[in-house]
């Protein structure tokens, strides 16, 4: 999402609209035609483009959004069903493509969809307030499990399924250790700023330090494949409870801890997962 907003800011700010179409059922009745982008400002995995008027538009990718950007003219790579948000200037096309949470409100009220988030890993001035906040909240989850703590956003914003797999697995922990078995929470935190931070201005998205085709990720999407580390096969399994289950992924030589039963699955490349990341990542 931090690159999302860096490329629109970039793209869109103090540019007026020529064309704002919102199609959304919620929204299919506002037109942001001659507004003007003031900036696009990411938070966590919120995106906020604010308006001249005072108005901000809202937008959260989940699994499969994106925002594209084109110059005028150019064919759009998804299709135009999924697009829910078209923000045109006079020499760029900003689409928003399968946003299923799109609002608009006032620029005043953004706290109201992002006031209950931690930390922002990517916040330009991360610094050891947010440290010890995101340390308190986490701390505040002793028993819950550390694969489902590094995902939930009220305890520190920006980590995504990719992360909290390869976080885990250079902790050697397995996802389903209690937080108050992880020991340093401290590194924890420290190592998620760090990974974030090393890959935000790129699509491409590494923790091995690697970006060389397979080589990027130590576990994530890489079941049934040799760990790079010890040579023992990947495993994965769901961690949580339906609807909200992820695709889990660890190494049981190297990382210590309670884990279930594995499954076999087909662990292809999704559309927007590293590899085959959407323009507007």
């Amino acid at each position: 999402m931090y690159l999302a907003g860096k490329r629109l800011h970039t793209a869109l700010a103090g540019q007026r609209l020529v064309r704002g179409e919102l199609r959304h059922p919620r929204l299919v009745q506002h037109d942001l035609a001659g507004s003007t982008v003031g900036a696009v400002v990411p938070v966590g995995k919120h995106l906020f483009t604010r308006f001249d008027d005072g108005r901000s538009l809202h937008s959260h990718f989940r699994m499969d959004g994106a925002w594209h950007l084109y110059r005028p003219g150019m064919r759009w790579r998804r299709p135009a069903h999924e697009a829910r948000a078209v923000l045109e200037t006079a020499d760029r096309v900003a689409v928003g493509f399968a946003l299923h949470d799109l609002e608009l409100l006032p620029t005043a009220d953004e706290h109201t969809l992002v006031g209950h988030l931690g930390p922002d890993l990517l916040d330009p001035a991360w610094g050891e307030e947010h440290a010890a906040e995101a340390l308190r909240r986490m701390s505040a989850r002793a028993d819950h499990q550390l694969g489902l703590v590094l995902l939930e956003q009220r305890v520190m914003a920006g980590l995504g399924n990719l992360y909290r797999n390869d976080i885990c697995f250079l902790l050697g922990l397995t996802p389903w250790v209690p937080v108050r078995e992880a020991g340093d929470l401290p590194r924890v935190i420290a190592l998620s700023h760090r990974l974030l931070s090393s890959n935000k201005d790129r699509p491409e998205q590494t923790t091995t330090g690697s970006l060389a085709a397979g080589e990027a990720h130590w576990v994530f999407e890489r079941a049934g494949r040799p760990c790079r580390r010890c040579g023992a096969r990947i495993r994965t399994a769901d961690q949580g409870e339906p609807p909200y289950a992820r695709v889990t992924y660890w190494c049981p030589r190297c990382q210590q801890g309670p884990a279930p039963r594995p499954v076999r699955r087909n662990t292809g490349p999704r559309r927007g997962a590293p590899g085959r990341p959407p323009a507007g990542r």
